[in-house]
C-alpha cells in the first residue's frame, strides 16, 4: 500500500495506514485486520466531511470500505447491512463516483431487498440531476413498493407526470410528499389546493379525509369521505376511510362497512378490517342471539365472505401471518380442515423468522388444534409440544390430541398441569369432567365417579359433569345416581340448543332402565311439542318409538320424515329411522306402493352409501317385501339378494371409525342371521349352510354364525326325515348351541319352538321362561313382550285342543297381563279373546273382546282378520242374525274377502 505521508491527510490516520500496512505484513487475524479498517473508514469519512478533501482521500476512502466488507462475515448480517449503507452514504457525497454509486446500491439491494436507503439516495440523485429517463421512473416507483409513504417517491413521480401533463396524478402524488414528511399543515393545504382546481377529484377528497382522520378530527374526515362517496360510490379508499371512522367511535355499523369494501374491491385494510371484525364476533359467544349478530354474521353470511375476501388476500400477500391466522379461523369455523391447517401453517412458518415469541405461540396452539381436529393427532402432539405450554389452551389442546393418539397417560398428565394452571372454578370443572372420562376409558369407573362427584361439588359446577355422570349411572345400571344427577341438572334452568336433545336422550333412558317403557314416547313426543323445529329430537323421537312403543311406528315414520325436512345432515340418518318405523309396522309394497319401507330404505342406501346399517335395512325391506309374497300366495321377486347385501355390509364395516367398530360388528353379525333367514324362508338351505360354513372359517368360535348353522342343519334334518323325532343327543347339542351365546334371545326363541315341534312343551316353556329372565336382565323392552307372547301362544296351542287342566290356562292369563302391563297390546287381547271363546266362557264378554279388536282402527289387520274370524264363528254358534248383519257390512266395506267367504261357507253348513 501507498503510505499517505502528504501533510494533507491527518496524522491519525497516517498511523492508522502505517499499522494496516504493517498488520498486514505479519499475517494478523482477520478480525483485528477488519478493526482497523473499520476505524480507518470512520477516520476518512470525517475527513470527507471537513472542508479539506482531495482525489487521494477519495480513493483512501473507498479502498478502506471495500477492504473491510471483504473481510466481514456473514454475509448478509446486520454490521455489514450497516457498512453498506454507510459506504452508500459516502459515495452519494462524491458527484464523480456516480457509477460506483449505482453499483453499490444494486448489491445492497440484491442482499437486502427490503432496505428503502439505497433505493432513496437513488432517487435523490435523481431529482438532484433532473434525470427523469426509465431508470429513475422504475427506481422511484421501486421506492414507493417498499416504503409507500416515501417523500422522494412520490414526488420523483409527481415531477414526472407533472412533465408528461398527467396533471391528476401529478396532484396526487405530490400531495403525499408533504403527507408523507407529516408536514400535516402544508399536506392539508395542498390537499385543499388540488380541490379548488378540481373540485371532483375523488381522489384528492378521499386524501384530504385521511388527512383528517390522521390529525383524529373524526367529524371533517366524515364529512371528506361523505363528499368522495358522492362523487364516486365505487371508490373503495372512501369507504375503507369510513369504516375506519366507524371503528373509532364504536359504531355498529363498522362491519357492515367493511363488507361492503370487500365488495366493491379486494384491498387490504378492507379485507383484514372486515375479516378481524368477523373473527371478533365469533370469538364473544355472548352475543349470540343478537339481532346484530343474526344480521351481520348469519343474514349476510359473514363467515364464507370474510373467508373468500381473505383467501384472495392471502393470494397476492403471502406475507402477512396475522392475514393467515384469521383465515385459518375462518376456515375452522366452515369445518374447511385441511385449508385451515394448511392457513396456520404458513402463519407459523412466516412467524418462526420473527421474534415475536408471544404471536408464533398462539399460532402454534391453533395450528395444533387444526391437526387434532382434522385427525393427525400424532403430528398434533408434536406441534403442542413445541409452544410454552404455559397457557391453559394449549394444554388442553396437548391433552385431547394425546388421548386422540391414544396417549392416555400422556394425556391424564397434560389434564392434571392443565389443572394447575385453570384460573377458574369453571375451568377446573371441565378438566375434572375430561379427567374422569379418561379414567372410564382405562376402566377406572370408580375414579371417574369420584372425580364427577368432586365436579358437582365445586362453586361452579358445569352441566356436561352432571350429563357425565347421569350416563355412567347409565352405563352401570345404577337409577339411583342417574336420576340424582339428572335432578341436579335439570335445576341449572332450561337448556338450549343440543343441550335439549342431551337431556331428552337421558331422561329416555333413565325411564327405560326403570322399566317404564311407555314414557319413553311420550317424554320424547314432550320434548318435541316443547321445541318443534328441533330436528334432533324428531329424530330422536323416531329412533326411540319402533325400540319401546311400536304400536306407534307409524307416528315414528312420519316423525323421521319431519327431521329429514328439517335437516340436511339428520335427514340421512332420520330417513333411515323412517324405514325402521316402516319396518315395524309391517309397511310393504302390498299396501301401499310409494310408501313402504323398501322405497324408503333404497332412498337411505343412495343418500349414504358408506353407512351399513342402510344396507342392513334395505336387507330386512326385502325380506319383508318376499314374506309378504309368501303370505299372499305370490312368488317372492326379490330373491338371492341375501349374499350380495350381506358382503356389502361387511365391507362398510371395516371402513367405519374404531370408535365405532363394536356396534357395526354386532350389526354385522345379526346381518348374516338375517341372510341366513332369509335363504332358509326361500327354501336354499344349502346356500344357507355354504354361508354360515365360509364365515366359521374365518372365525371359528362365533357363536351366532355357529347357532344359524344349526339351525339350518336342523331344518335340513326335518325336512330329509319328514318331520320325524329328533333324537335326544341333537336336541342336547341343539341347546348347547344356544348356550354358548345366552344373551342371543332369538336362540332361546328357536330351541323352544324346536321343542314344540318334537312335543316336548314343557321344555319349550322352560326356554321361553329363559329368554324371558335374560330380556328382563338386559332391560330389552321388545324382547320381553316378544317371549311373554310367545309363551301364551304355546299355551293357547293345548288349550285350543282341549287338553285337560288350568296350568294352560292360567299360563295365558299371567303371559297376556305381564305383557298389558309393559304396555298396550293388540295381540295380547286377541290371545285373551281366544282364551274366552275356546273355554266358553261368559258370551257377552267374549263378544265384547272380539268386537273391540275388530272395530278398532289402529290394530293389525292380521289380528283384524283372525278377530274377525272367531267373532263371526261366535256369533253363528249364537245364532244372532243381527250382529252377523253389522260384521257382514263391515267386510263388505273393508274388503275383507275371505271374511265373506267364510260367513258363506258357516251359512251353508249350518243350513
Amino acid at each position: 500500500m501507498v503510505l499517505l505521508v502528504e501533510k494533507k491527510v491527518p496524522q491519525l490516520a497516517k498511523v492508522k495506514l502505517l499499522l494496516i500496512q504493517v498488520k498486514e505484513e505479519e499475517g494478523v487475524d482477520k478480525k483485528e485486520l477488519l478493526q482497523l479498517w473499520q476505524q480507518l473508514t470512520k477516520l476518512l469519512s470525517d475527513c470527507l466531511n471537513g472542508e479539506e478533501q482531495d482525489n487521494e482521500i477519495q480513493q483512501h476512502i473507498i479502498t478502506a470500505f471495500e477492504k473491510a466488507m471483504v473481510l466481514m462475515d456473514p454475509v448478509p448480517g446486520e454490521e455489514h447491512k450497516k457498512m453498506s449503507a454507510d459506504y452508500v452514504k459516502c459515495l452519494s457525497k462524491l458527484p464523480q463516483e456516480e457509477p460506483k454509486m449505482k453499483e453499490a446500491c444494486e448489491s445492497m439491494l440484491s442482499l437486502y431487498p427490503n432496505q428503502s436507503y439505497p433505493l432513496e439516495v437513488l432517487c435523490s440523485h435523481y431529482l438532484k440531476t433532473g434525470v427523469q429517463d426509465e431508470g429513475a421512473v422504475s427506481c422511484f416507483s421501486r421506492l414507493l413498493d417498499v416504503a409507500p409513504n416515501s417523500g422522494i417517491g412520490h414526488l420523483g413521480l409527481g415531477t414526472k407526470a407533472l412533465q408528461e401533463g398527467r396533471f391528476k396524478d401529478a396532484i396526487r402524488d405530490l400531495s403525499q410528499v408533504s403527507s408523507g414528511l407529516e408536514n400535516f399543515a402544508l399536506a392539508q393545504h395542498c390537499f385543499i389546493k388540488s380541490i379548488q382546481v378540481e373540485p371532483n377529484n375523488v381522489v384528492a377528497w378521499t386524501n384530504l379525509g385521511t388527512l383528517y382522520l390522521k390529525k383524529d378530527n373524526k367529524e371533517l374526515a366524515h364529512e371528506a369521505f361523505k363528499i368522495a362517496q358522492s362523487l364516486e360510490p365505487l371508490y373503495v379508499n372512501c369507504w375503507i376511510g369510513q369504516a375506519l371512522i366507524a371503528e373509532r367511535v364504536g359504531s355498529f355499523d363498522t362491519m357492515d362497512l367493511f363488507r361492503h369494501t370487500t365488495e366493491l374491491s379486494t384491498h387490504m385494510e378492507g379485507v383484514k378490517g372486515y375479516a378481524y371484525w368477523v373473527c371478533s364476533t365469533l370469538l364473544d359467544k355472548s352475543n349470540r342471539d343478537s339481532t346484530l349478530y343474526r344480521y351481520n354474521i348469519v343474514q349476510m353470511n359473514a363467515v364464507s365472505a370474510a373467508q373468500v375476501a381473505l383467501s384472495k388476500y392471502t393470494e397476492r400477500i403471502q406475507s402477512d401471518p396475522d392475514a393467515f391466522i384469521m383465515l385459518g379461523y375462518l376456515n375452522e369455523h366452515l369445518q374447511l380442515k385441511r385449508q385451515a391447517v394448511q392457513a396456520y401453517k404458513r402463519a407459523v412458518e412466516l412467524l418462526q423468522s420473527t421474534s415475536s415469541e408471544e404471536a408464533l405461540a398462539f399460532a402454534l396452539g391453533s395450528y395444533g388444534r387444526a391437526l387434532c381436529t382434522s385427525g393427525q393427532s400424532e403430528e398434533a402432539v408434536r406441534v403442542y409440544s413445541s409452544t410454552p405450554l404455559q397457557e391453559l389452551s394449549d394444554l388442553a389442546g396437548l391433552a385431547l390430541s394425546s388421548c386422540r393418539a391414544g396417549l392416555i397417560p400422556e394425556s391424564i398428565s397434560a389434564y392434571e398441569r392443565a389443572s394447575a394452571v385453570a384460573s377458574s372454578e369453571k375451568e377446573k370443572a371441565y378438566i375434572l369432567t375430561a379427567l374422569a372420562l379418561l379414567q372410564h376409558r382405562l376402566g377406572n369407573l370408580d375414579s371417574a365417579k369420584t372425580l364427577l362427584f368432586k365436579c358437582s361439588m365445586l362453586k361452579e359446577p358445569i352441566p356436561e359433569s352432571l350429563l357425565c355422570l347421569c350416563a355412567l349411572g347409565l352405563v352401570q345400571s345404577d337409577a339411583t345416581l342417574s336420576a340424582a344427577a339428572l335432578t341436579e341438572l335439570l335445576k341449572q334452568g332450561p337448556a338450549s340448543g343440543s343441550v335439549i336433545e342431551q337431556r331428552c336422550l337421558l331422561t329416555c333412558a333413565l325411564l327405560a332402565l326403570q322399566g317404564n317403557y311407555s314414557a319413553v314416547q311420550r317424554e320424547a313426543s314432550r320434548a318435541v311439542h316443547s321445541n318443534p323445529g328441533n330436528p334432533s329430537l324428531w329424530a330422536l323421537l323416531s329412533r326411540l318409538v319402533p325400540q319401546y312403543y311400536p304400536r306407534k311406528a307409524n307416528g315414528g315414520a312420519m316423525a323421521g320424515h319431519v327431521a329429514c325436512l328439517s335437516s340436511m345432515t339428520l335427514g340421512k340418518r332420520a330417513l333411515l329411522y323412517s324405514g325402521v318405523n316402516q319396518l315395524a309396522n309391517g309397511k310393504h309394497s302390498g299396501e301401499d306402493k310409494h310408501r313402504n319401507a323398501l322405497k324408503t330404505m333404497q332412498r337411505a342406501v343412495m343418500l349414504c352409501p358408506d353407512d351399513p346399517a342402510t344396507w342392513a335395512g334395505l336387507m330386512a325391506a326385502c325380506h319383508t317385501e318376499n314374506t309378504s309374497c309368501y303370505l299372499s300366495g305370490s312368488a317372492p321377486c326379490r330373491r338371492g339378494l341375501e349374499q350380495t347385501l350381506m358382503s356389502v355390509v361387511s365391507e362398510k364395516v371395516h371402513n367405519v371409525e374404531e370408535i365405532e367398530r363394536p356396534l357395526a360388528q354386532t350389526l354385522e353379525g345379526w346381518v348374516l342371521q338375517q341372510a341366513v333367514t332369509g335363504l332358509m324362508l326361500g327354501g336354499q338351505l344349502e346356500q344357507a349352510e355354504a354361508l354360515c360354513t365360509q364365515v366359521l372359517s374365518a372365525s371359528p368360535e362365533h357363536p351366532a354364525v355357529m347357532l344359524s348353522l344349526r339351525q339350518v342343519q336342523c331344518q335340513r334334518l326335518l325336512l330329509a326325515g319328514g318331520g320325524t323325532v329328533l333324537p335326544d343327543s341333537v336336541l342336547e347339542q341343539l341347546k348347547n348351541t344356544v348356550m354358548m351365546n345366552p344373551t342371543n334371545l332369538g336362540g332361546w326363541h328357536w330351541l323352544a319352538e324346536v321343542y314344540r315341534s318334537q312335543g316336548l312343551l314343557p321344555q319349550a316353556v322352560m326356554a321361553y321362561r329363559q329368554s324371558l329372565q335374560i330380556s328382563s336382565q338386559l332391560g330389552l323392552h321388545i324382547s320381553q313382550i316378544s317371549s311373554l307372547l310367545r309363551l301364551a301362544l304355546l299355551a293357547l296351542g293345548p288349550s285350543m285342543a282341549g287338553v285337560p287342566g288350568n296350568d294352560w290356562t292360567n299360563m295365558i292369563v299371567e303371559a297376556t297381563a305381564e305383557v298389558l302391563k309393559l304396555g298396550s297390546s293388540s295381540v295380547a287381547l286377541l290371545f285373551q279373546a281366544l282364551l274366552h271363546f275356546v273355554t266358553k266362557m261368559a258370551a257377552r264378554e267374549t263378544r265384547r273382546l272380539l268386537e273391540r279388536l275388530v272395530y278398532s282402527q289402529d290394530v293389525p289387520v292380521t289380528v283384524v282378520q283372525v278377530a274377525s274370524w272367531y267373532l263371526l264363528r261366535h256369533l253363528h254358534s249364537k245364532n244372532d242374525q243381527e250382529l252377523i248383519n253389522v260384521l257382514f257390512q263391515y267386510a263388505k266395506i273393508n274388503r275383507d274377502q275371505r271374511l265373506l267367504d267364510f260367513h258363506s261357507l258357516l251359512s251353508s253348513s249350518s243350513a
